[in-house]
């Protein structure tokens, strides 16, 4: 059925007569006739009688009362859709990995969203592998998280460094070394998170080319709690600058001499990335700016 003869007929119903539909909506009577044996053709039934005075049938009364309901349903619709277009409104599923996730994602999506009240946000938090699957099957629109292993028909735009440090109890020997290289942490007891995070596979790789292994460590699945269970004195962990920043107390973070600048970061988005919504660009725009400008500033 098309929407145009539905508004038609509500039209005639409303005005009474073929000729004051035609007259409101300009059109050509003979258009008004054709819209309305169209939609009665798509029903398969008759919907009016026609003679001195319109008279709807058993069908046409039916029609008549349950189509108003269809017709704020399509102008509901429009309107998202022109919303959308113009991006003020919208879904975005957005994957981001730690700390950004709880460090610098929070401080950018409140003056989003208050600039965009009808856009919904999701966040899928999880490590650059994980982001990277559902990216590839369609579960999240984009994620912010550090450079992919494979590419799997994404394209990665670096946004900033994010810096690491060791963090250290204040009565560790580490804690007032004046300079400390990874060699120093051979047979400590290291807190590390999972095998597929890429910082730990960044600390390994630096351990291994750096003489610093073996090692002694406890797996904790949370980047977020190395920083708890150094300051329990389970173990030291090198975890990312913002993370531990203030250090919890009894603690002391240092800088690794040979541990080089830290683990880039960026947008991770598929190659047929120019489907984007407004309002996702719009969101991207905001990760370019602030994310770049808030960690040169902070270095």
């Amino acid at each position: 059925m098309d929407i145009r003869n539905i508004k038609t007929f509500q039209t005639i119903i409303r005005l009474g007569s073929f000729q004051r539909a035609a007259e409101e909506l300009q059109y050509g009577q003979s258009t008004v006739t054709m819209h309305i044996q169209k939609l009665e053709s798509d029903l398969g039934v008759k919907l009016l009688e026609r003679g001195k005075k319109l008279t709807l049938t058993e069908a046409g009364r039916l029609f008549h009362q349950n189509a108003d309901l269809l017709l704020k349903d399509y102008d509901y619709l429009q309107a998202s859709m022109d919303e959308l277009v113009k991006g003020d409104a919208g879904i975005i599923r957005l994957g981001v990995m730690e700390p950004t996730a709880s460090y610098r994602l929070p401080q950018l999506l409140g003056p989003f969203l208050r600039q965009h009240p009808k856009v919904k946000i999701s966040i899928h938090i999880g490590n650059t592998t994980v982001l990277g699957q559902m990216l590839h099957e369609g579960s999240i629109d984009m994620a912010i998280c550090s450079t992919p292993n494979t590419g799997l028909d994404h394209s990665f735009e670096p946004f900033f460094m994010e810096r690491l440090a060791l963090l250290v109890p204040e009565t560790h020997w580490l804690a007032s070394k004046p300079s400390i290289r990874l060699r120093d942490l051979q047979h400590e007891h290291l807190l590390i998170t999972n095998s597929q995070c890429p910082y730990r596979q960044k600390l390994e790789n630096a351990l291994l080319e750096n003489g610093g292994s073996p090692y002694s460590g406890m797996e904790i699945g949370n980047m977020a709690a190395l920083k708890y269970y150094v300051q329990a004195d389970f173990g030291i962990a090198v975890v990312p600058v913002i993370s531990a920043t203030p250090t919890p107390q009894g603690t002391v973070l240092k800088a690794i001499d040979d541990l080089d600048s830290g683990l880039v970061t960026g947008l991770l988005r598929k190659m047929n990335a120019s489907t984007f919504s407004l309002a996702t660009e719009s969101l991207v725009e905001i990760f370019r700016k602030e994310l770049k400008s808030a960690v040169s500033s902070a270095s």
